[in-house]
């Protein structure tokens, strides 16, 4: 059976894979993303808008088109996100903190709001968040995307509570570092406020694992299409690490 596959921020990076393993099972795709020239460059089979998954007006136009072109939908994957500002919180921003957990928190919330929307009625549906390892730990300089990633598990834990008796399941999963130009920026960032080199910070995020490497984005999208399966038909309410095990988040 063809599902229904929502992504936001799915035009780059995890989002993109998870777009790209979904549609090679036949799904039909449509992401979201704020960049216009990656969502231009889509490849064939996988629909996308230019969309910040943060704005609840842009988020109430997405679901009226998923409603109309589609009907429904069966999967909604809750992906867009943001490092946010890396600094000691005697220096963070209030800006960029509302920022950061804006686009990750309040970006959850939405995709969740809309989705529940359309799955209710059908009385079945996935939700996926992704969070972070670093919602499940503290992470020393990056306050403001910890505490929105311990809100999205939050957010899951008690979404999956009020959807459940409907035959919705949600989970979070939580990627540990992931190989890819995003990680790139954020290992720059706290190479930067730990007066450390970026080849250091990045020994230092491998090295805290069991297995002693940093996670491909190809990891997270085979988790996704897990979660969605029926296989996983008995899974809610979890946030599943995909990070090697990570037993030192600072070494």
């Amino acid at each position: 059976m063809t599902r229904r596959v929502l992504i936001t921020a799915g035009a780059n990076g995890i989002g993109l894979v998870m777009a790209r393993a979904f549609a090679a099972l036949g799904d039909r795709v449509w992401v979201t993303d704020v960049d216009q020239a990656a969502v231009a460059s889509l490849p064939p089979g996988i629909r996308g808008t230019v969309c910040d998954a943060s704005s609840e007006a842009a988020m109430e136009v997405l679901f009226a088109e998923v409603t109309g072109d589609w009907g429904g939908l069966d999967v909604a994957i809750a992906n867009a996100g943001i490092k946010g500002p890396t600094a000691a919180i005697e220096e963070m921003p209030l800006e960029g903190w509302h920022q950061c957990l804006g686009v990750n928190l309040d970006g959850a919330m939405l995709c969740a709001r809309g989705a529940a929307r359309l799955m209710k009625p059908a009385g079945k549906g996935v939700l996926i968040f992704i969070s972070s390892t670093s919602g499940l730990y503290g992470t020393p300089f990056r306050a403001p995307y910890v505490a929105a990633k311990w809100g999205v598990i939050g957010l899951m834990k008690t979404v999956a509570m009020e959807l459940g008796p409907h035959g919705i399941r949600a989970n979070a999963i939580c990627p540990g570092s992931v190989n890819g130009p995003r990680i790139d920026r954020v290992i720059e960032a706290e190479a930067a406020a730990k007066g450390m080199t970026p080849d250091a910070v990045r020994q230092g995020y491998a090295s805290g694992t069991a297995l002693k490497r940093l996670t491909d984005p190809e990891d997270v999208a085979d988790m996704a299409v897990y979660l969605a399966s029926d296989g996983a038909r008995m899974v809610a309410g979890q946030a599943l690490a995909v990070d090697g095990m990570t037993y030192n988040v600072d070494p």
